[in-house]
């Protein structure tokens, strides 16, 4: 009896514990439930982006991310994990100089979670361990990638990798074997090919040159290759399957791209053209003095094209006239296409503006383009978009001339544009910035990344819907 009673004790006393944590896992498990109702779709992806920049930040400080004797700060793994996720490319420390091959590696890892996206690498990861895709979770996919509705999202987040990956692997095998022609081994050719090719189509802008594209100055072949892998990463992830939809479309009707990949990519192409135009015009008797027309044409045809979003340059940005320099400041702002490596205001939320401009000035009520009308919301939340970027740009560079009175106003104008563009470029003030200046920084390259939609939403509350209305009442504008 007596041995029948200890065994039964401590047969509980070991079964309790068990109880215990198996209850508190289940409770755990109910508040995240309870959590992740309780957020929406874009609060729960700002999470997910906020736990991968402290990720990365954890990694970045690794030990054998570094260089030997190199140290990192905090604050600096922070603004390097920030710029990384976000696809910027801004730097406080030199990439070549502070870390490490493992390093290198590290970084391109975190530059494919903040260009592809959050969710489109985690619905893959969901799909290799055979993860149901839920309602839920195609909520945040559809958030995360900009889109409207639920039909065909897994597949979508399918096509988006696949297609990345093979532009990369692409792109790191021309530059790698071109750079034998630079480096002493195969090796080393091919981790500056592999790093130069998954920086160019993140769009983020790193380098382990140390100089980014500056030694391939003279490098046409170089250059247009990253331009290519530019462009193919900053026109929008709809925009490339479109492409691809209609090279293997069979039939006798006719393939017909939708409106979006219409505008935005006649945007993208405008904006290039008219870039590369007016950063020759303006320099054309300053840095462009004495130089060749094919020197002319692919320093201002490249320039432009990274100014979009890029943050690679084949030249000191800062050797630009101050026109230039605003000029390339108002193209950072703009940035990419939407639903993709990109941040600014995006492509198409500038052409629907200036649109509404030239229709509004011809008198119409509405917005046509492409044999379609533009519908209003779309008008409505353009100008939203702009306006917020606009007053949150001029709000931080109010900020940074207090913080950073050391600095010329362009200096500024230049590096806040950079960063909200998430495009990297900067006139060389960034690893001199003071502490305040770098979370300014590096709130404006987090803003940029999510985009002017995913913050509002993130700081508004629920949509409470109008119980009654007042009479409407013009009033004097303009």
């Amino acid at each position: 009896m007596k041995l029948e009673i200890h065994f039964s004790f401590f047969s509980n006393l070991l079964y309790y514990p068990y109880l215990a944590k198996r209850l508190c896992h289940m409770e755990l498990t109910k508040n995240q439930e309870k959590l992740k109702k309780r957020l929406s779709s874009v609060q729960l992806i700002v999470s997910f982006y906020l736990i991968a920049v402290i990720m990365s930040t954890i990694l970045l400080s690794l030990p054998v991310a570094h260089r030997p004797h190199v140290e990192l700060s905090l604050v600096d793994a922070l603004f390097t994990a920030v710029s990384a996720i976000s696809v910027t490319g801004l730097g406080v420390v030199s990439t070549a100089d502070t870390f490490s091959v493992p390093g290198y590696f590290i970084l391109a890892f975190i530059l494919q979670f903040g260009g592809i996206g959050i969710m489109t690498l985690g619905t893959f990861i969901w799909i290799l361990f055979g993860k149901k895709i839920g309602l839920k979770d195609r909520q945040l996919i559809m958030t995360d990638q900009n889109r409207s509705t639920f039909s065909g999202l897994v597949q979508l987040m399918r096509q988006i990798l696949i297609i990345i990956i093979i532009i990369e692997l692409i792109g790191a095998v021309i530059l790698g074997i071109h750079f034998r022609n630079y480096f002493p081994t195969w090796e080393e050719a091919f981790i500056q090919g592999f790093f130069a090719s998954v920086s160019a189509t993140t769009n983020a802008g790193f380098d382990i040159t140390g100089t980014s594209l500056v030694p391939f100055a003279q490098d046409y072949f170089v250059q247009f290759i990253n331009m290519i892998l530019l462009i193919l990463g900053a026109i929008g992830f709809p925009v490339l399957i479109e492409v691809k939809e209609f090279l293997t479309h069979k039939g006798d009707i006719p393939y017909k791209f939708t409106l979006f990949t219409k505008l935005t990519t006649l945007t993208f192409f405008i904006l290039i053209v008219v870039g590369a135009v007016f950063i020759f015009l303006f320099d054309r008797n300053h840095f462009f003095a004495g130089k060749s027309w094919h020197e002319s044409l692919f320093y201002s045809l490249f320039q432009s094209i990274s100014t979009r979003n890029g943050g690679l340059a084949t030249m000191d940005v800062s050797d630009f006239s101050d026109p230039t320099l605003l000029f390339i400041s108002g193209l950072m702002f703009i940035g990419a296409s939407p639903s993709s490596v990109g941040g600014g205001i995006r492509t198409t939320t500038f052409a629907i503006m200036m649109l509404s401009i030239y229709f509004y000035a011809k008198g119409k009520e509405s917005v046509k383009v492409f044999g379609r009308e533009l519908h209003p919301s779309d008008i409505h939340g353009s100008f939203i978009v702009i306006t917020t970027a606009a007053f949150i740009c001029s709000f931080s560079i109010i900020l940074m001339t207090i913080f950073e009175p050391s600095f010329s106003i362009i200096e500024i104008v230049f590096e806040v544009s950079s960063a909200f563009g998430t495009t990297g470029l900067s006139m060389g003030i960034t690893s001199s910035l003071s502490t305040p200046g770098k979370f300014i920084i590096m709130a404006l390259m987090f803003i940029g990344r999510i985009g002017i939609f995913s913050f509002l939403f993130l700081i508004r509350g629920n949509t409470v819907k109008d119980r009654y209305k007042y009479p409407k009442e013009k009033v004097i504008i303009g």
